[in-house]
């Protein structure tokens, strides 16, 4: 992961805000922006993969991420954060044009579609994941 004060700084809010919060197999939450973020080319990517799920599933805000963070980043997390009641793959269209979103979510996709992951979910649970993400992924491609 790229390591600088601002990437740093992404890193400990996301710790704190996803303190406490597992992922659906049971595994601390914070293991996924961090494994996002490790595949990230730059600063700007590296710390909106970190922070991509603090708007949606926790208490901060996007007036507290501007404080401490640029607008490149801020901007690709509120895009990245699925307003309430919009259809999930509207949302994931409404990303395509905007490169550090489809970057980070394409990302996201990705880990959620990994096979080690989907494992410890039962067999339906899997099947329906696996088609959403992949009609996710299409989306994002095409």
């Amino acid at each position: 992961m790229i390591d600088t004060p601002l990437t740093r700084r992404a890193l400990k809010l996301a710790r704190a805000a996803h303190q406490g919060q597992v992922d659906k197999a049971g595994v601390p939450y914070l293991h996924h922006p961090c494994r996002l973020a490790e595949g990230m080319p730059d600063e700007i990517t590296t710390c909106v993969a970190l922070l991509h799920d603090v708007l949606e599933d926790t208490p901060v805000t996007l007036a507290q991420l501007e404080r401490d963070f640029p607008p490149e980043v801020t901007q690709a997390v509120a895009r990245l954060t699925r307003p309430a009641g919009m259809d999930y793959f509207a949302y994931v269209a409404s990303l395509k044009n905007h490169p550090i979103a489809r970057l980070v979510k394409q990302a996201d996709l990705a880990h959620n579609s990994d096979e080690g992951r989907l494992a410890a979910l039962p067999p339906e649970e899997r099947a329906r994941l696996r088609e959403k993400y992949a009609r996710a992924k299409a989306i994002l491609e095409d």
